[in-house]
């Protein structure tokens, strides 16, 4: 018998990566408190990577301590450009802030997946997907900012690949659904191991 799969996270978008991959599970947000843990990893000196797998240990350990017997996931993306560490924007100033940041630049997304049993990690895995920003015009920003609106507050870069997005791109290395926050593939190689789905 299989054991029960749940995701600790609140985000609808890996969880409709996960049910779109066909996946049957319980969701199950972990409440942690992420700012305290980012202000402490950042002034410990540790790199974005580190903090994206110690955000999601957190969570899926949060939710194994709860229910032992299930194979939990936990899950985090951060996203680093020179260094600075983004949050999801507050407003729409935010997201326009974000934006005119990240213009023609290049960012990271360490973006790590962890999952636990009984109140332990008991595996990971980290991606680094390169996310390229075109020299977008100013007229472009905002009529990207007005069509999209409100939902630009829910990614941390103020984007979705899998939208209009796209556009602002001239170059993504990494797969698509690890820029979307979760390292599916991987993840589905080691369900296959715990015979979670077939092999």
């Amino acid at each position: 018998m299989t054991r029960p799969l749940i995701l600790a996270s609140a985000s609808k978008s890996r969880a409709n990566v996960m049910r779109a991959a066909g996946l049957v599970f319980e969701q199950i947000p972990a409440h942690v408190d992420e700012d305290a843990i980012k202000a402490s990893m950042k002034a410990e000196g540790a790199s974005a990577s580190d903090c994206a797998l110690a955000l999601a240990e957190f969570k899926a350990g949060a939710i194994s301590m709860r229910y032992p017997e299930a194979l939990v996931i936990g899950a985090d993306q951060m996203l680093d450009c020179d260094g600075d560490w983004f949050d999801k924007p507050k407003d729409i100033s935010g997201a326009r802030d974000h934006l005119l940041k990240l213009r023609g630049k290049t960012h990271v997304l360490p973006t790590s997946v962890t999952v636990a049993l009984h109140g332990s990690p008991i595996w990971h895995h980290t991606s680094l997907p390169r996310m390229s920003v075109r020299p977008f015009s100013d007229s472009f920003l905002e009529e990207y900012i007005s069509v999209v609106g409100d939902a630009l507050t829910s990614s941390v870069g103020a984007y979705h690949l899998e939208g209009r997005g796209a556009q602002i791109f001239t170059k993504v290395e990494g797969d698509f659904f690890t820029v979307l926050g979760l390292p599916l593939l991987e993840l589905l190689a080691f369900l296959r191991e715990h015979r979670v789905v077939k092999l």
